[in-house]
Order: C-alpha cells, then sequence, then structure tokens
C-alpha cells in the first residue's frame, strides 16, 4: 500500500456518520425489495423509479427522466415488433469539475410482476433475503450515502459526476447502450454497483454476452394425410440446437446456451415455426467474430434444406472487459481504500457482465461490483448481508475522496485506458 494515502481526521468523522444511518438503510432495502420491478413490468418501474427520484433529488443537481431508444424483441408468432422501455433516471452534478466520473446501477430485476417472490425477510440478524436486494437495490444505496457522504467534503468541488440508473440491465441493456457509451467516453473513471461475491471478493474480468433468436419457417400440412408435403420448423430448429451445443468446447471460454423455445401447436400439424432464443459468452473480443461466422454456416445449413427458412437476430451487448492495465490500477486503487477501513478487497474473473462491460468498451476505466455482499441472486434465494451497506458506503466515500485529492490519479488511468483499448484494437 501506498504509505502516502491516508485518512485525516476529518475524513474519519465523515465516514463515522455512514454508521448513524443504518437502521434508515436497511428500511429503505425493505420498502424498495417490496416494490417489484422486473424488467417488463412497466407499472413496478414506474413505481420504483420514483422512489429512487425522492432519494437522488437530496443530491445537488438535477434528476432526470431520460428516454430510451426503442428496441426490438421477437415475438412467438416470429414476428419482429419495436420495444420501448421506460426511461432511466439520470442526476448530473458539476458537469464542468476537472474530474468526471460516471456512477451506474440499474433499477430492474428478474422477477416478473407474477412471481411468487415478493417479499424481503430476515433470514437472521445480517441476512436478509429478498428481491432484489442484492441485485442491486441495496448497491443503490450504497450509492447514494456514499455520494451523500462525499458532498460533505472540502474536495467534493474538484469531481462532477452523472449516475446513470438504468431499467433494462438484466436484459442486456438493449436500450441503455448508446447512453452508456456516451457517458463512458466523457468519463475519466466508471463505479457500478453490482453486488460484491457472496466472500466479499470482487469480480475482475468478465466475459462478453450475447443475446440472439432464430426464427425458423416450414410449411404446416396435416400430419397424418399429407405429412410428406410440410416441412418442420421444429425439426429443423433441434437440429440447428444440437449443432449450437457441439460448439461447447471448441473455443476456450466461449458458450453457447439455448435458454427458450417457442414454436408448434396441435399434434396433428406439421409446425410451421420455431423460435430458439440463446445466450453466447465469449472471453475476447477476437471470439465475436468467430461465433457469428459459426451463425452463419449453421443458418446457411437450414437454408439449404427444402422448404425451410431461417433469419438469425440480436447480437452482442456487451463487449468483454479484461483485466487490463487501466483496470488493474482502480482495482489496486480498491484495495488500497479497503486497506485503510481494516478490509481486505479481493477479486477474481467472472462469466457475468454488467454495465462495465458497456463503459470499458467506451474506454471508462471501471470497477463494479462495489455494491453490498450479497449471493444466490437471480433466484429466490438471493439474500444481502446488511453489515455490508455501511462497509460498502464507506468503501466508495473513500474512492470518491482519494480521486478528489488526487491520491488516486483519474486523469493518468483514463489515458492508459485509451492505450488499453487501442492496443487491443490493433491487434484483433
Amino acid at each position: 500500500m501506498n504509505p502516502s494515502v491516508n485518512l485525516s481526521n476529518d475524513e474519519r468523522a465523515l465516514l463515522s456518520e455512514l454508521e448513524t444511518q443504518k437502521h434508515e438503510m436497511v428500511e429503505t432495502v425493505l420498502l424498495w425489495s417490496r416494490q417489484n420491478s422486473g424488467s417488463r413490468n412497466s407499472t413496478g418501474l414506474k413505481a420504483m423509479r420514483g422512489l429512487l427520484k425522492s432519494v437522488l433529488s437530496k443530491l445537488p443537481g438535477s434528476v432526470d427522466e431520460v428516454a430510451l431508444p426503442n428496441g426490438e424483441y421477437v415475438t412467438p408468432k416470429g414476428e419482429k415488433t419495436s420495444v420501448q422501455y421506460e426511461p432511466s433516471l439520470q442526476l448530473t452534478v458539476r458537469p464542468s469539475a476537472p474530474i468526471q466520473l460516471v456512477l451506474t446501477g440499474h433499477y430492474d430485476t428478474v422477477f416478473p410482476k407474477d412471481s411468487h417472490f415478493q417479499t424481503p425477510k430476515f433470514l437472521d440478524d445480517d441476512t436478509i433475503n429478498g428481491p432484489g436486494t442484492a441485485d442491486m437495490k441495496a448497491g443503490l444505496l450504497v450509492m447514494f450515502y456514499a455520494l451523500q457522504a462525499f458532498e460533505t467534503s472540502k474536495f467534493a468541488k474538484n469531481i462532477g459526476y452523472t449516475v446513470f440508473v438504468s431499467p433494462d440491465e438484466e436484459i442486456g441493456s438493449p436500450g441503455s447502450a448508446p447512453i452508456l457509451a456516451e457517458l463512458g467516453r466523457k468519463a475519466h473513471l466508471g463505479l457500478t454497483y453490482e453486488p460484491a461475491l457472496s466472500d466479499g471478493s470482487l469480480a475482475g474480468a468478465r466475459k462478453g454476452s450475447g443475446n440472439f433468436a432464430l426464427i425458423v419457417r416450414g410449411k404446416a400440412a396435416h400430419a397424418g394425410r399429407e405429412h410428406h408435403i410440410g416441412r418442420n420448423a421444429i425439426a429443423a430448429l433441434a437440429t440447428f440446437i444440437g449443432d449450437l451445443e457441439n460448439l461447447n468446447g471448441k473455443r476456450d471460454g466461449v458458450t453457447f446456451n439455448i435458454a427458450k423455445v417457442d414454436g408448434g401447436g396441435a399434434p396433428n400439424i406439421v409446425p410451421e415455426l420455431a423460435i430458439g432464443r440463446f445466450n453466447v459468452r465469449v472471453q475476447s473480443t477476437e471470439d465475436m467474430p468467430w461465433v457469428l461466422s459459426e451463425f452463419d454456416r449453421l443458418v446457411g445449413n437450414l437454408n439449404a434444406k427444402d422448404g425451410i427458412s431461417a433469419e438469425m437476430t440480436g447480437g452482442f451487448t456487451r463487449p468483454p472487459k479484461p483485466m487490463a492495465p487501466a483496470n488493474a490500477t482502480v482495482f489496486e486503487w480498491v484495495r488500497q481504500a479497503g486497506a485503510l477501513l481494516g478490509h481486505e478487497i479481493k477479486w477474481s474473473p467472472s462469466g457475468g457482465v454488467c454495465e462495465g462491460n458497456n463503459l470499458w468498451a467506451s474506454g471508462c476505466p471501471n470497477v463494479d461490483t462495489l455494491g453490498v455482499i450479497g449471493g444466490h441472486i437471480h433466484s429466490d434465494r438471493e439474500f444481502m448481508k446488511v453489515s455490508s451497506l455501511v462497509e460498502r458506503a464507506k468503501l466508495s466515500t473513500v474512492i470518491l475522496l482519494k480521486v478528489a485529492s488526487g491520491d488516486f490519479d483519474a486523469h493518468a488511468v483514463k489515458q492508459l485506458a485509451l492505450k488499453d483499448i487501442s492496443s487491443a484494437g490493433s491487434e484483433c
């Protein structure tokens, strides 16, 4: 640890103030968790947005609802329709300050409106089980309380920041991606509030991800009288799925997961439509063109079949985020900030993806698991550790203080990130 990085008495007093706000933080987490805000639940997202506005409005600057560009969705009938996403929330503070940060999070969850998992509960004094607690409503609170504490510092004027809270992260940020790219290009540093791992570790290198849907069309016919003139779309899709599964293991770190199949009808009809939805994870940017070329080959095989037509939709929405030198530097800052608080911060690579991937692709060095400690996310066993609310709020506050004071050089790490991105591009 750099011995020149330390905490003044004023900074320690500022951090101690966070400890008095623990009860308020817990009550807010419980309130927010009770509000269903699944990615497709427009009514719930609107209500959650109102709750967030009332908190973010306590910070300086203006809170605005920012419309997202429309997306595209393939319906179970094979029709491509336009999707209108709920607005994001954006708070802008001191946009002319010499150091600019972007802090991101999401207010959607994976739990739909009719999910059985709707109510938080204490499992013990330090553990809350509830929808969206770890991922990532408690993380949004960590962000807010850290910023609120930071605003009382004499260094606050040195940093400007944008808080961006999205409604579509859990479905791949299809609407938010262009805004994240713009914010990442402008910012020197990014902080994202996904949950830490259950042992308190942070995510390091992340894979990239893409969501795809394959539309396969055949020809309907009577399954008894005229089976021979029918062309079975489900059978054709099944061939593709088998070929897709066989791609697993062909390239290190690349995985293919078929997740949902739509199509078919009455058993006495040869099905004329089938849709397969799947996810791909990649280790590096070099993997993406290989994946797309394999898709072209497999789709071409289907289109070569008599009476079958196939169309691939979707794409990669999150490029990989490597532990490049710029990101490694930011992680070292987090480690130093943790050491000042008496905590050992570790990290490990993750197959998961988040908004940190998007920020990195736009040249913004970042750390993306600054939220609470938790686990079993995306399931009804999701939990968060209550003690980590204050602990992680303190951690972010120290990071903000040290960036603002110049102990952590945000300008230098931004230049390093741009160099990393440029070098990676020239090697592809």
